[in-house]
């Protein structure tokens, strides 16, 4: 009865342990989202604090701050408010971190959607 109690233990710190050692993304990112025919060049600056993350994005409108942002494991997701068209738009991202990749996916609220774009970490 003890040895099945110590080995679940053992796999519950071992599974809590490797979420803390998790990838912090804090830093500088960029690439380029696909719009039509035209490359929209953006450049990330992200901030972690455990599975909260803040930070903007730099693009054609200018710096915009992100909202609602969240780290879980290699899972990425957050929105940005911007004018599209003379239209309050939110832009909803959510990806996946691989090393310093981010496959990130890009949609307009209730409209477009603009792919993956990928980011990379900026050295």
């Amino acid at each position: 009865m003890t040895r099945p109690i110590l080995f679940a233990t053992a796999v519950l710190c071992a599974i809590f342990a490797g979420a803390a050692l998790a990838a912090d993304i804090s830093g500088n990112w960029s690439g380029t989202m696909q719009a039509g025919d035209s490359p929209v060049p953006l450049t990330f600056t992200f901030k972690q604090d455990g599975a909260k993350l803040t930070g903007s994005v730099n693009g054609p409108q200018g710096v915009l701050p992100l909202s609602d942002g969240k780290v879980v494991g290699d899972k990425v997701s957050f929105f940005v408010k911007a004018d599209l068209n003379g239209a309050p738009t939110k832009f909803i991202s959510e990806g996946t971190l691989k090393g310093d990749e981010i496959t990130l996916n890009i949609k307009a609220e209730g409209g477009q959607d603009f792919g993956p774009t990928l980011l990379k970490r900026v050295q």
